[in-house]
């Protein structure tokens, strides 16, 4: 079979710059990850993937593997390497723990080492992973593995009907799917945080950003044995008010027009918890809407800083107790804490 598959990866080199191998529940976003690879030379030996979210998963695997669920990138003049070189290295690494790790082997030995890139999301993860997308890195959302055994990312909807919600808002702007913004309002003491096109999250104190760029640990690891068990930081979650965010998911959204689309947030369950003092008593409770206006455009890549964005009001009976964000480029120098 893997001659089989060297003869079809020669067949169709010809104008072929990558081969993106992935396992068959393994969502991609595609615009994305055209995007992301634009930005490295094809013409070189890349080998682009990323880890694992589980510390224990990457010591069976390897740190150095692309795992094979969230998906990696192997440009062509590589792919031409290995084919010339397969036979020899698949019984080199006949008890390799998974085709996934020998491939990574066979690279090895052609002195090629793995490229990151943060937007293959293996989710090896269980549970609850809405702490894991609503801090979502810095980078593109390029794969999205194992939603079969996570919990629907939308509390209100079954898996599928999940998915296909998560796609209405990429539909309308992918590369902005996912990506963190924070802004503040001062007359309350509040903190938003909105990971657009999935959820949107109101404290009733203020967080820096360099606290909402870890993830509420909602989930749990896919294995365990290692602690900590994630190979990034998190938050636990909290009942303390001045903590503990409200959250909203995203509900639905308008026709773009003028230039921006408009992003609708509802609270699906009550927080139930009273007021932070820290806020001088200002609770969120009463807010069940957040709509988030965006510019239409390309977010910048490499070297770019994340959005910034303004409160334009808490709640209006106009808007139906629904708070109204607009999103915008930074100002040069300008704190968002």
């Amino acid at each position: 079979m893997a001659r089989a598959v060297v003869e079809a990866f020669r067949a169709e080199k010809r104008g072929v710059r990558w081969y993106v191998m992935a396992e068959d529940d393994t969502v991609f976003f595609v615009n994305n990850l055209v995007e992301v690879l634009g930005k490295y030379d094809h013409r070189k030996y890349y080998y682009v993937g990323m880890n694992s979210e589980c510390i224990v998963a990457n010591w069976e695997g390897g740190f150095g593997m692309g795992f094979g669920g969230g998906g990696y990138a192997l440009s062509c003049p590589l792919v031409e390497a290995l084919a010339e070189n397969l036979d020899l290295c698949i019984r080199r690494y006949e008890y390799g723990y998974g085709s996934g790790h020998v491939l990574q082997s066979c690279v090895a030995d052609l002195g090629v080492s793995l490229t990151l890139e943060k937007g293959f999301h293996q989710i090896d993860l269980h549970g609850d992973i809405s702490g894991f997308l609503s801090s979502h890195p810095q980078s593109p959302i390029l794969s999205l593995h194992h939603l079969d055994t996570a919990n629907p990312i939308f509390p209100s909807l079954n898996r599928h009907d999940s998915l296909n919600h998560l796609m209405k808002a990429a539909q309308a702007d992918e590369p902005r799917l996912l990506q963190q913004t924070n802004c503040y309002h001062k007359p309350t003491n509040w903190t938003f945080s909105i990971s657009w096109g999935y959820s949107a999250h109101i404290y009733e104190s203020i967080f820096p950003p360099s606290i909402l760029q870890r993830p509420i640990e909602t989930f749990l690891p896919w294995e365990k044995g290692a602690m900590p068990p994630f190979v990034f930081n998190t938050r636990l979650p909290s009942k303390d008010p001045c903590e503990a965010p409200h959250v909203f998911f995203f509900d639905s959204m308008e026709e773009p027009i003028g230039g921006r689309v408009v992003t609708r947030y509802v609270r699906r369950w009550q927080r139930k918890l009273p007021a932070c003092s820290e806020s001088g008593n200002h609770s969120a409770d009463h807010i069940s809407k957040i709509h988030v206006v965006s510019p239409i455009g390309k977010l910048d890549g490499v070297g770019s800083r994340r959005e910034c964005c303004d409160v334009l009001r808490v709640s209006d009976m106009k808007f139906m107790n629904a708070t109204v964000i607009k999103l915008r480029a930074c100002l040069k120098d300008e704190i968002v804490a």
